[in-house]
Protein backbone atom coordinates (compact mmCIF):
# COMPACT_ATOMS: atom_id res chain seq x y z
CA UNK A 1 0.00 0.00 0.00
CA UNK A 2 1.50 3.43 -1.19
CA UNK A 3 1.91 5.62 1.81
CA UNK A 4 -0.34 8.67 2.15
CA UNK A 5 2.16 11.56 1.76
CA UNK A 6 1.08 14.48 4.36
CA UNK A 7 2.94 17.73 5.13
CA UNK A 8 2.42 19.95 8.41
CA UNK A 9 1.82 23.83 7.75
CA UNK A 10 2.57 25.89 10.67
CA UNK A 11 5.36 24.03 12.85
CA UNK A 12 4.79 25.99 16.09
CA UNK A 13 3.69 23.99 19.57
CA UNK A 14 1.08 22.14 18.54
CA UNK A 15 2.67 21.82 14.75
CA UNK A 16 5.98 20.24 15.68
CA UNK A 17 3.66 17.47 17.88
CA UNK A 18 1.73 16.82 14.55
CA UNK A 19 5.35 16.14 12.66
CA UNK A 20 6.26 13.92 15.67
CA UNK A 21 2.98 11.90 15.37
CA UNK A 22 3.16 11.10 11.41
CA UNK A 23 6.95 10.58 11.11
CA UNK A 24 6.70 7.33 12.71
CA UNK A 25 2.69 6.66 11.86
CA UNK A 26 1.72 3.42 9.76
CA UNK A 27 0.95 3.91 6.12
CA UNK A 28 2.07 7.81 6.26
CA UNK A 29 5.18 9.64 5.30
CA UNK A 30 5.56 12.83 6.60
CA UNK A 31 6.31 14.32 3.15
CA UNK A 32 7.85 18.05 4.88
CA UNK A 33 6.69 20.84 7.16
CA UNK A 34 6.35 24.31 6.55
CA UNK A 35 6.36 27.51 8.51
CA UNK A 36 6.86 31.52 7.88
CA UNK A 37 9.77 31.14 10.36
CA UNK A 38 12.21 29.61 8.10
CA UNK A 39 14.61 28.91 11.28
CA UNK A 40 11.86 26.97 13.00
CA UNK A 41 10.93 25.15 10.15
CA UNK A 42 14.30 24.11 9.51
CA UNK A 43 14.96 23.18 13.09
CA UNK A 44 11.63 20.93 13.57
CA UNK A 45 12.15 19.62 9.85
CA UNK A 46 16.10 18.46 10.85
CA UNK A 47 14.23 16.79 14.27
CA UNK A 48 12.01 14.54 12.68
CA UNK A 49 14.42 13.79 9.12
CA UNK A 50 12.04 15.83 6.67
CA UNK A 51 12.71 18.33 4.37
CA UNK A 52 11.80 22.43 5.09
CA UNK A 53 9.58 23.34 1.95
CA UNK A 54 10.91 27.36 0.92
CA UNK A 55 7.09 27.76 0.08
CA UNK A 56 3.44 26.58 0.49
CA UNK A 57 2.98 25.61 -2.94
CA UNK A 58 6.25 23.70 -2.74
CA UNK A 59 4.93 21.64 0.24
CA UNK A 60 1.48 21.43 -1.77
CA UNK A 61 3.34 19.54 -4.90
CA UNK A 62 4.98 17.18 -2.71
CA UNK A 63 1.67 16.07 -0.63
CA UNK A 64 -1.18 14.10 -0.89
CA UNK A 65 -3.03 16.30 2.22
CA UNK A 66 -2.30 18.37 4.74
CA UNK A 67 -2.25 19.35 8.68
CA UNK A 68 -2.82 22.91 9.45
CA UNK A 69 -1.62 24.49 12.77
CA UNK A 70 -1.22 27.90 12.16
CA UNK A 71 -3.09 30.63 13.84
CA UNK A 72 -6.93 30.75 13.44
CA UNK A 73 -6.10 33.71 11.46
CA UNK A 74 -4.61 31.90 8.69
CA UNK A 75 -6.82 29.10 8.99
CA UNK A 76 -9.00 30.20 5.72
CA UNK A 77 -6.30 31.17 3.35
CA UNK A 78 -3.94 27.99 4.39
CA UNK A 79 -6.77 25.58 4.06
CA UNK A 80 -8.17 27.38 0.87
CA UNK A 81 -5.11 27.09 -1.00
CA UNK A 82 -4.53 23.56 -0.21
CA UNK A 83 -7.85 22.47 -1.23
CA UNK A 84 -7.25 24.74 -4.60
CA UNK A 85 -3.83 22.06 -5.26
CA UNK A 86 -6.10 19.21 -4.60
CA UNK A 87 -4.88 18.44 -1.11
CA UNK A 88 -7.11 16.83 1.60
CA UNK A 89 -6.99 19.12 4.81
CA UNK A 90 -6.87 18.69 9.14
CA UNK A 91 -7.57 21.82 10.16
CA UNK A 92 -7.09 22.58 13.39
CA UNK A 93 -9.79 24.24 16.25
CA UNK A 94 -11.57 26.32 15.60
CA UNK A 95 -12.08 25.86 11.66
CA UNK A 96 -11.87 29.45 10.78
CA UNK A 97 -12.70 32.85 12.55
CA UNK A 98 -16.09 33.48 10.63
CA UNK A 99 -18.91 31.06 9.34
CA UNK A 100 -18.67 32.76 5.78
CA UNK A 101 -15.26 31.48 5.49
CA UNK A 102 -15.90 28.08 7.15
CA UNK A 103 -18.33 27.76 4.60
CA UNK A 104 -16.35 28.50 1.52
CA UNK A 105 -14.18 25.66 2.92
CA UNK A 106 -17.03 22.96 3.28
CA UNK A 107 -17.61 24.02 -0.37
CA UNK A 108 -14.93 24.29 -1.94
CA UNK A 109 -13.99 20.50 -0.41
CA UNK A 110 -17.35 19.14 -1.63
CA UNK A 111 -17.05 20.60 -4.85
CA UNK A 112 -13.26 19.09 -5.38
CA UNK A 113 -14.24 15.48 -3.70
CA UNK A 114 -11.86 16.24 -0.96
CA UNK A 115 -11.89 15.74 2.52
CA UNK A 116 -11.84 18.07 5.42
CA UNK A 117 -11.06 16.83 9.29
CA UNK A 118 -11.60 19.52 12.33
CA UNK A 119 -8.90 19.14 15.31
CA UNK A 120 -11.35 19.00 18.11
CA UNK A 121 -9.48 16.40 19.98
CA UNK A 122 -11.66 15.24 22.99
CA UNK A 123 -13.91 13.24 20.09
CA UNK A 124 -10.62 11.21 20.49
CA UNK A 125 -10.26 11.08 24.40
CA UNK A 126 -9.90 7.28 25.69
CA UNK A 127 -12.81 8.07 27.94
CA UNK A 128 -14.83 9.13 25.24
CA UNK A 129 -13.42 6.37 22.63
CA UNK A 130 -14.61 3.86 25.76
CA UNK A 131 -18.35 5.03 25.54
CA UNK A 132 -18.94 3.57 21.71
CA UNK A 133 -20.93 0.56 23.11
CA UNK A 134 -23.56 3.18 24.74
CA UNK A 135 -26.60 5.30 23.75
CA UNK A 136 -25.81 8.72 24.55
CA UNK A 137 -28.88 10.81 24.18
CA UNK A 138 -28.54 13.07 26.94
CA UNK A 139 -31.23 15.45 28.62
CA UNK A 140 -28.84 17.73 30.48
CA UNK A 141 -25.45 18.24 30.50
CA UNK A 142 -22.90 20.06 32.80
CA UNK A 143 -19.12 20.45 31.59
CA UNK A 144 -16.60 22.31 33.51
CA UNK A 145 -12.90 23.27 30.98
CA UNK A 146 -11.04 24.97 33.69
CA UNK A 147 -7.04 25.73 32.99
CA UNK A 148 -4.07 27.73 34.89
CA UNK A 149 -3.47 30.74 32.82
CA UNK A 150 -1.14 30.11 30.35
CA UNK A 151 -0.21 32.88 27.32
CA UNK A 152 -0.28 31.01 24.53
CA UNK A 153 -3.63 31.04 23.12
CA UNK A 154 -4.78 34.33 24.34
CA UNK A 155 -5.66 35.83 20.95
CA UNK A 156 -8.51 34.53 21.18
CA UNK A 157 -11.61 34.03 23.56
CA UNK A 158 -11.95 31.21 26.07
CA UNK A 159 -14.54 30.46 23.85
CA UNK A 160 -12.91 29.73 21.01
CA UNK A 161 -9.71 28.13 22.72
CA UNK A 162 -11.02 26.31 25.59
CA UNK A 163 -15.17 25.47 25.23
CA UNK A 164 -15.25 25.14 21.75
CA UNK A 165 -14.31 21.25 22.57
CA UNK A 166 -17.04 21.01 24.45
CA UNK A 167 -19.62 22.27 22.07
CA UNK A 168 -18.35 19.88 19.71
CA UNK A 169 -19.30 17.12 22.07
CA UNK A 170 -22.35 18.11 23.33
CA UNK A 171 -23.38 19.04 19.55
CA UNK A 172 -22.36 15.34 18.44
CA UNK A 173 -24.09 13.65 21.10
CA UNK A 174 -27.54 15.93 21.23
CA UNK A 175 -28.12 15.93 17.77
CA UNK A 176 -30.94 18.52 17.68
CA UNK A 177 -30.45 22.08 16.41
CA UNK A 178 -30.09 24.78 19.34
CA UNK A 179 -32.79 26.55 20.05
CA UNK A 180 -31.15 29.39 22.78
CA UNK A 181 -28.38 30.54 23.98
CA UNK A 182 -27.73 32.33 27.01
CA UNK A 183 -24.02 33.38 27.76
CA UNK A 184 -22.34 35.54 29.99
CA UNK A 185 -18.18 36.09 30.56
CA UNK A 186 -15.21 38.33 31.21
CA UNK A 187 -11.73 39.75 30.26
CA UNK A 188 -9.62 39.15 33.28
CA UNK A 189 -6.02 38.99 32.84
CA UNK A 190 -6.21 39.38 29.00
CA UNK A 191 -7.85 41.78 26.48
CA UNK A 192 -10.47 38.49 25.53
CA UNK A 193 -12.47 36.84 27.49
CA UNK A 194 -10.72 34.61 29.81
CA UNK A 195 -14.23 32.69 31.68
CA UNK A 196 -17.54 32.12 30.56
CA UNK A 197 -20.85 30.33 31.03
CA UNK A 198 -23.25 29.58 28.50
CA UNK A 199 -26.83 27.59 28.68
CA UNK A 200 -27.45 26.18 25.46
CA UNK A 201 -31.29 25.20 24.99
CA UNK A 202 -32.18 22.50 22.37
CA UNK A 203 -34.94 21.93 20.50
CA UNK A 204 -35.39 18.28 21.30
CA UNK A 205 -35.52 19.76 25.58
CA UNK A 206 -31.92 19.34 25.88
CA UNK A 207 -29.66 21.83 28.41
CA UNK A 208 -26.37 22.20 28.45
CA UNK A 209 -24.80 24.29 31.07
CA UNK A 210 -21.42 24.99 29.82
CA UNK A 211 -18.47 26.56 31.71
CA UNK A 212 -14.72 27.40 30.83
CA UNK A 213 -12.17 29.57 31.91
CA UNK A 214 -8.17 29.75 31.37
CA UNK A 215 -7.76 31.60 34.66
CA UNK A 216 -8.45 28.45 37.17
CA UNK A 217 -6.06 27.61 39.88
CA UNK A 218 -6.37 24.18 39.27
CA UNK A 219 -7.42 22.48 36.21
CA UNK A 220 -10.52 20.42 35.39
CA UNK A 221 -11.93 18.97 32.17
CA UNK A 222 -15.16 17.31 33.01
CA UNK A 223 -18.71 16.71 31.81
CA UNK A 224 -21.40 14.60 33.08
CA UNK A 225 -24.82 13.75 31.18
CA UNK A 226 -28.07 12.89 32.63
CA UNK A 227 -30.37 10.85 30.36
CA UNK A 228 -33.52 8.86 30.57
CA UNK A 229 -32.35 5.80 32.90
CA UNK A 230 -29.19 6.47 33.05
CA UNK A 231 -26.28 8.86 34.04
CA UNK A 232 -22.70 9.19 32.51
CA UNK A 233 -19.49 10.79 34.10
CA UNK A 234 -16.36 11.50 31.76
CA UNK A 235 -12.95 13.06 33.09
CA UNK A 236 -11.08 13.87 30.19
CA UNK A 237 -8.18 14.56 32.33
CA UNK A 238 -7.89 11.33 34.03
CA UNK A 239 -9.27 9.37 30.66
CA UNK A 240 -12.05 8.10 32.90
CA UNK A 241 -15.65 7.24 32.21
CA UNK A 242 -18.21 6.04 34.72
CA UNK A 243 -21.53 4.79 33.83
CA UNK A 244 -25.16 4.32 36.48
CA UNK A 245 -27.95 2.82 34.61
CA UNK A 246 -31.40 1.64 35.69
CA UNK A 247 -31.69 -1.75 33.62
CA UNK A 248 -34.54 -4.76 33.93
CA UNK A 249 -34.35 -7.12 36.94
CA UNK A 250 -33.85 -9.86 34.40
CA UNK A 251 -31.04 -8.15 32.63
CA UNK A 252 -27.57 -10.62 33.23
CA UNK A 253 -24.40 -8.84 35.17
CA UNK A 254 -22.08 -8.00 33.11
CA UNK A 255 -18.15 -8.42 33.81
CA UNK A 256 -16.94 -5.33 35.18
CA UNK A 257 -20.66 -4.34 36.32
CA UNK A 258 -21.67 -3.37 40.31
CA UNK A 259 -25.31 -3.70 41.54
CA UNK A 260 -26.05 -0.52 43.47
CA UNK A 261 -29.24 -1.40 44.08
CA UNK A 262 -33.22 -1.87 43.35
CA UNK A 263 -35.93 0.48 42.77
CA UNK A 264 -40.18 -0.42 42.45
CA UNK A 265 -41.66 -4.36 43.08
CA UNK A 266 -42.97 -7.11 40.99
CA UNK A 267 -42.64 -6.75 37.23
CA UNK A 268 -41.02 -3.39 37.42
CA UNK A 269 -38.48 -3.98 39.67
CA UNK A 270 -35.21 -2.33 38.29
CA UNK A 271 -31.66 -2.35 39.15
CA UNK A 272 -29.18 0.30 39.90
CA UNK A 273 -25.38 -0.62 38.06
CA UNK A 274 -22.44 0.77 38.05
CA UNK A 275 -19.99 0.25 35.22
CA UNK A 276 -16.52 1.66 34.58
CA UNK A 277 -16.10 0.95 30.70
CA UNK A 278 -12.40 -0.49 29.71
CA UNK A 279 -10.57 2.30 28.23
CA UNK A 280 -7.94 1.90 26.15
CA UNK A 281 -4.46 3.60 26.53
CA UNK A 282 -4.55 5.71 23.15
CA UNK A 283 -2.40 8.68 22.49
CA UNK A 284 -5.48 11.36 20.93
CA UNK A 285 -3.14 13.59 18.88
CA UNK A 286 -1.97 10.68 17.44
CA UNK A 287 -5.18 8.45 17.28
CA UNK A 288 -7.27 11.50 15.39
CA UNK A 289 -4.32 11.65 12.73
CA UNK A 290 -4.37 8.41 12.21
CA UNK A 291 -7.97 8.54 11.44
CA UNK A 292 -7.37 11.63 9.06
CA UNK A 293 -4.98 9.64 7.33
CA UNK A 294 -6.83 6.40 7.16
CA UNK A 295 -10.01 8.38 5.25
CA UNK A 296 -7.76 10.19 3.03
CA UNK A 297 -6.28 6.28 2.32
CA UNK A 298 -10.06 4.97 1.79
CA UNK A 299 -12.15 8.00 1.17
CA UNK A 300 -14.68 7.42 4.03
CA UNK A 301 -16.08 10.51 6.23
CA UNK A 302 -13.49 11.99 8.63
CA UNK A 303 -14.88 11.41 12.19
CA UNK A 304 -15.44 15.50 12.64
CA UNK A 305 -16.09 16.42 9.34
CA UNK A 306 -15.69 20.34 8.14
CA UNK A 307 -19.63 20.56 9.11
CA UNK A 308 -19.28 19.53 12.48
CA UNK A 309 -16.33 22.24 12.72
CA UNK A 310 -18.67 25.14 11.62
CA UNK A 311 -21.66 24.01 13.97
CA UNK A 312 -18.91 23.95 16.66
CA UNK A 313 -18.31 27.76 15.63
CA UNK A 314 -21.61 28.43 14.96
CA UNK A 315 -22.72 28.28 18.29
CA UNK A 316 -19.48 29.61 20.13
CA UNK A 317 -20.12 32.67 18.09
CA UNK A 318 -23.80 32.96 18.98
CA UNK A 319 -21.67 32.69 22.72
CA UNK A 320 -19.35 35.65 21.75
CA UNK A 321 -21.91 37.76 20.94
CA UNK A 322 -24.20 36.74 24.00
CA UNK A 323 -21.09 37.82 25.76
CA UNK A 324 -20.65 40.89 23.74
CA UNK A 325 -24.19 42.37 24.15
CA UNK A 326 -23.88 41.46 27.96
CA UNK A 327 -20.83 43.71 28.42
CA UNK A 328 -22.10 46.48 26.29
CA UNK A 329 -25.24 46.88 28.46
CA UNK A 330 -23.51 47.09 31.92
Amino acid sequence: MIPVRIGVIGVGHLGSLHAKMLKDMPGVSLAGVFDTDAVKAGSVAAQYSTVAAESLDALLEVTDAVTIATSTSAHYLVASRALESGRHVFLEKPITQTIPEADALCRSAAARGLLIQVGHIERFNPAILALEKYTIAPMFVESHRLAQFNPRGTDVAVVLDLMIHDIDLILSFVRSPVRSVEASGVAVVSDTVDIANARIQFENGCVANVTASRISQKKMRKMRLFQKSGYLSIDFSEGLAEVFRLVGEDEPEKKGTMMLGELGSGRHKRKIVYEQPEVKEVNALRYELQMFASSVATGTPPVVSGEDGKRALEVANVILEKISQQSFTM
